[in-house]
């Protein structure tokens, strides 16, 4: 919204006034955001019992005069923004702010935060808490209410059903394992390992949202079901199949327990290295045809929004050089170039049950993020980007390139590395010979990306006017974020604890020289926080001189 509009929706929300839905604060910089979370859940639990497709949290309002006073909260827009990662950190099924706006506001700074309603068949809890509203007071989220938010879906959601004749001797020993496994590791910082293997069966499914008060659901049967008991869900196949085309031809079919058949199925993928010469450098640059985490994203995907109730299996079939993925159902919540960027949050489920035991047990989110993933590791891996086939009105098809199209294009990739991902994407769409915005075509023209005339633009075969000499490519190569929060785990083992100094010493001059010293010291900010938020580490000093150690 620009300015004008949210000052109009400002009025109209003063003019109402707070409801279950509406709340104001005065709200200083250090605003508790445990306080946050609590309305966060509170409210869009209240949307979703209301029939409404948002909720408001504003701050900078007086809720006694109804007058603009101004907050000071967050003014930094960076610091303003992280909000949202504290929150998705803490909700259960991870999902934070829609949108955080600023109106400035004659009467002072006011900020309004967009608050999503809560999913169909799936209320939102704050650290493991339930919370509505009883008019303005925050309260605690009532058996009844919970109730008719997750019987919202009982009736159209083929996955929530109970399978009357099945019971927990249905269940896969190693898949329920596996599941503890992921479930302990994903809420490490609230429950322990031990703690989790010893609650009693009944009670982890239940709290992993795979059973419905001890009772075996379809969703229990898919993902921790032996392979025997998929009777159970006859006349619908539930099953996945991996087919080999080419000069061979194979296939496989797999039945549940999907936890651990999924990887089975990526195994039967034949995954060479393959080498990428970058140019002017005599090393190869080795990478996998396929990486294991985008096959299982996809998959998973597929998994999660399939319609079962067309009676139709998950294909994934491979080729010489790509792997496509069928599943039946149209795509669900908008389009697929909707969540490239990572900015969209679905608000609805095929199968909301499915979506959020897979969630629990660390297969999916539930944050709209991974197709945005899917893009990104190709781009880090210097392949094009994925291909959606939405033509059949009822299936999604998806292929994954585990091949070079143009040698151009993964050399732009592999020696510029601060493309952006929209221009990633825009010279996947010249690598694939189709059109472009003229917007995009003066931007990638402007930095020397593309040559050629409309419409025949090729990738540029040379970078910046110059090629990259072995050195420079060693110099400007980036690393994953994974190898640099390591080096600030393996110091603060050896050392007990580092300022903010000392972790810029660390890993400055580690960074690719292709990015700016402001770029650099952001990066090792982004990387802290995410440490940070991950339960990896602690600020035991202030925040104007903090002091990063382990946690224990």
């Amino acid at each position: 919204m620009d300015q004008a509009a949210l000052a109009r929706l400002l009025n109209e929300l003063i003019a109402a006034w707070e409801s279950e839905v509406v709340e104001f604060k005065q709200a200083g910089d250090d605003y508790d955001s445990d306080k946050i979370g609590r309305y966060f859940s509170a409210m869009s639990n209240e949307a979703n019992l209301r029939g409404l497709d948002r909720a408001w949290l504003i701050f900078g309002v007086n809720n006694k005069t109804r007058n603009v006073v101004g907050s000071n909260y967050r003014e930094a827009p960076e610091r303003l923004q992280s909000t949202k990662q504290q929150i998705a950190a803490s909700t259960e099924p991870s999902i934070t702010f829609r949108n955080i706006h600023t109106l400035n506001h004659s009467q002072g700074r006011v900020v309004l935060f967009e608050i999503p309603v809560a999913p169909r068949g799936m209320p939102i809890a704050w650290k493991g808490h339930y919370y509505a509203r009883a008019g303005e007071s925050l309260s605690s989220l009532g058996l009844d209410k919970q109730d008719e938010i997750r019987q919202q879906t009982l009736l159209q959601d083929w996955t929530a059903q109970v399978v009357q004749k099945a019971s927990l001797s249905d269940l896969d020993e190693a898949a329920v394992a596996k599941a503890r496994d992921s479930y302990a590791r994903k809420y490490a910082n609230r429950f322990s390992i031990d703690e989790v293997m010893n609650w009693p069966l009944t009670t982890f499914l239940d709290r992993a949202r795979i059973t419905q008060s001890g009772e075996i659901t379809r969703s229990a049967l898919l993902l921790l079901g032996k392979a025997e008991s998929a009777w159970h869900l006859s006349p619908h196949p539930a099953q996945l199949t991996w087919s080999l085309e080419g000069a061979e031809r194979a296939y496989e079919h797999f039945a549940p327990p999907f936890l651990i058949n999924t990887t089975k199925l990526y195994q039967r993928i034949r995954n060479i290295q393959l080498r990428l010469l970058p140019q002017d450098v005599l090393l190869p640059i080795e990478v996998a045809k396929y990486d294991q985490k985008i096959v299982l994203e996809a998959l998973h995907n597929c998994i999660a929004h399939q319609d079962y109730t067309r009676n139709a299996r998950i294909i994934v079939t491979e080729k010489l050089d790509r792997l496509i993925f069928e599943n039946e159902g149209g795509f669900f919540e908008g389009a697929p170039g909707d969540y490239i960027e990572g900015n969209k949050i679905p608000r609805r489920y095929r199968n909301p049950f499915l979506a959020q035991a897979m969630a629990e047990l660390n297969m999916i989110d539930t944050m709209g993020y991974g197709i945005h993933a899917i893009h990104v590791g190709q781009a880090r891996r210097y392949f094009p980007m994925p291909d959606y086939d939405l033509n059949e009105p009822h299936a999604v098809k998806m292929t994954i390139y585990g091949s070079v199209v143009d040698p151009a294009y993964s050399r732009m990739l592999i020696q510029k590395t601060d493309l952006s991902l929209d221009e990633i994407l825009a010279l996947d769409r010249v690598q694939k010979r189709l059109p472009l915005s003229d917007p995009m075509i003066k931007r990638l023209r402007r930095n020397g990306l593309i040559e050629g005339r409309k419409p025949n633009f090729h990738v540029s075969a040379s970078v910046a006017g110059a090629t990259a000499s072995k050195a420079d490519y060693i110099r400007t190569r980036a690393q994953d974020d994974d190898y640099y929060a390591k080096l600030i785990v393996d110091y603060l083992s050896k050392f007990g604890g580092a300022s903010r100094k000392e972790i810029d010493d660390l890993l400055l001059d580690k960074l690719s020289s292709a990015l700016s010293q402001v770029q650099k010291k952001n990066k090792i900010g982004n990387i802290i926080s995410k440490l940070r938020i991950g339960g990896v580490i602690h600020n035991a000093g202030s925040r104007a001189a903090p002091e990063w150690r382990l946690r224990k």
